[in-house]
């Protein structure tokens, strides 16, 4: 029996990759999709872009606006969004907490690939 080349790693060990200013990235990718957690500050500026993923979007802390196209959906703490493929969005931090927002891609993304 063959073995299984299994990939595995702990969350709490993985390295915390700085986005950019007031933003940070963890992720774990399978062969299909990533799964990402950005923590964005309350002073980080939003960036508005598209990509070919479709993401999940999960707020595990904090309060944002998200925006998605011409739409804007207010999620807290227990807040899921799809944003779907090829359409503009970015999120804004509402108040002075960080938001810890847990996302879900694919196909995957190699470029965040740990």
């Amino acid at each position: 029996m063959k073995k299984l080349q299994l990939k595995s790693n702990n969350w709490d060990l993985m390295e915390e990759v700085l986005v950019r200013e007031g933003v940070t990235r963890k992720a774990f990718s399978g062969e299909g999709a990533t799964l990402a957690l950005h923590v964005l500050q309350p002073d980080h500026e939003p960036k508005p872009h598209s990509h070919s993923y479709e993401q999940i979007v999960y707020i595990l802390g904090g309060k944002v606006n998200f925006h998605v196209g011409e739409e804007v959906v207010v999620l807290e703490k227990g807040g899921l969004l799809v944003v779907p493929p090829n359409v503009e969005h970015y999120a804004e931090v509402v108040g002075d907490e960080p938001v810890y927002n847990l996302d879900i891609f694919t196909p995957k993304r190699a470029e965040y690939d740990a």
